[in-house]
């Protein structure tokens, strides 16, 4: 296969899953916030950074070794057990929850009160607002 159309499914497949979950939702999220939180900003931007080199490996990866992609409409033709995948079976998940991770960090406060008011899976009655109590 042409290599730019190997890459290019590549692009597809993240831009389409984690990319969308851990990269475009919250970053439109932060940009319509305030910047002024800078310093509990760094370390966040530490921790996803780091989730995304291993989102970056693990890609990696499933193209070398594998031969495919993460998309389950282009999967990969070879079982892949080299670096992150000796230690977990699901590194890409651990990548976008280290991501995800990173992300609360930098919201800090207003993440502490949000997660205190609204359930993680079953959904409240009435929507929260942030100048409610919790």
């Amino acid at each position: 296969m042409i290599r730019g159309v190997r890459v290019l499914r590549h692009l597809v497949a993240i831009g389409l899953l984690p990319g969308m979950v851990a990269g475009v939702i919250p970053a439109a999220i932060v940009w319509g916030d305030e910047v002024a939180r800078l310093p509990q900003s760094l370390l966040g931007t530490v921790v996803i950074l780091l989730g995304l080199a291993l989102i970056a490996q693990t890609v990696a990866l499933f193209a070398r070794v594998g031969r495919g992609t993460l998309a389950p409409w282009d999967p990969t033709e070879r079982l892949v057990v080299r670096g992150p995948y000796r230690r977990v079976r699901n590194p890409m998940i651990s990548g976008v929850l280290t991501v995800l991770l990173g992300e609360t960090l930098r919201f800090g406060a207003d993440y502490d009160a949000y997660r205190t008011a609204v359930p993680r899976w079953v959904p409240r009655l009435r929507p929260w607002r942030p100048d409610e109590p919790a």
